[in-house]
């Protein structure tokens, strides 16, 4: 079993939890940043993280996993080759020629994909990310991601039919990195203080 305590200590000597002053998308400031698209950079996290997500998904029953572009792929493909389960993905945009296909990969009408991603927040991208996959004919129930900001990302999916799977959540990944002695307390209170934020 892969330990979570070691793994977001690991996740942070990478880079891939900052801690700072990030502007995020919808312009507000973060006092820390999750950015797992560093992984592709260390492959021995990244297989580590794969084992995770695998591990967190053991009673889920699936044919194929579905990464989605950009940060999803990665992990994707990492959990691809350490189960032996075949990757599809849903494109971005139409091809403008050739099959026109908006899900890359081989399936079938009625098999069922496990969604993979880096982080939900609000859980919408991962919706637009599964309607090309139901319309292809995927069936998909579950979504799988490394980190879970615990907005309103579950529930969000679960108004779809879809249970949310994470091997940390954004609260258990600050204070595993608190009681490692990898971030200062008032890094760790600051973080909670905008996470509070997000949950009124």
């Amino acid at each position: 079993m892969v330990d979570v305590a070691h793994l977001a200590v690991a996740l942070h000597k990478i880079g891939a939890v900052r801690f700072g002053d990030f502007v995020l998308k919808d312009g507000r400031t973060s006092p820390f940043y999750v950015d797992l698209r560093v992984l592709i950079g260390h492959p021995a996290v990244l297989r580590e993280v794969a084992t995770a997500m695998l591990q967190c998904t053991a009673q889920v029953e699936y044919v194929c996993l579905a990464g989605i572009p950009y940060a999803g792929l990665p992990l994707a493909v990492a959990m691809s080759l350490a189960s032996n389960r075949p990757l599809v993905y849903p494109r971005k945009e139409a091809k403008a020629y050739g099959t026109k296909k908006m899900v890359e990969g081989v399936f079938a009408a009625g098999d069922r994909a496990l969604v993979v991603d880096d982080v939900v927040t609000t859980g919408g991208a991962k919706l637009e990310a599964i309607a090309p996959l139901r319309e292809a004919g995927l069936i998909v129930t579950d979504v799988v991601v490394v980190v879970d900001r615990e907005q309103s990302g579950s529930r969000v999916l679960a108004d779809s039919g879809i249970q949310l799977h994470s091997v940390l959540k954004v609260r258990t990944l600050l204070e595993h990195l608190r009681d490692q002695g990898s971030v200062a307390e008032a890094d760790v209170r600051r973080a909670f203080d905008f996470i509070a934020q997000d949950s009124n």
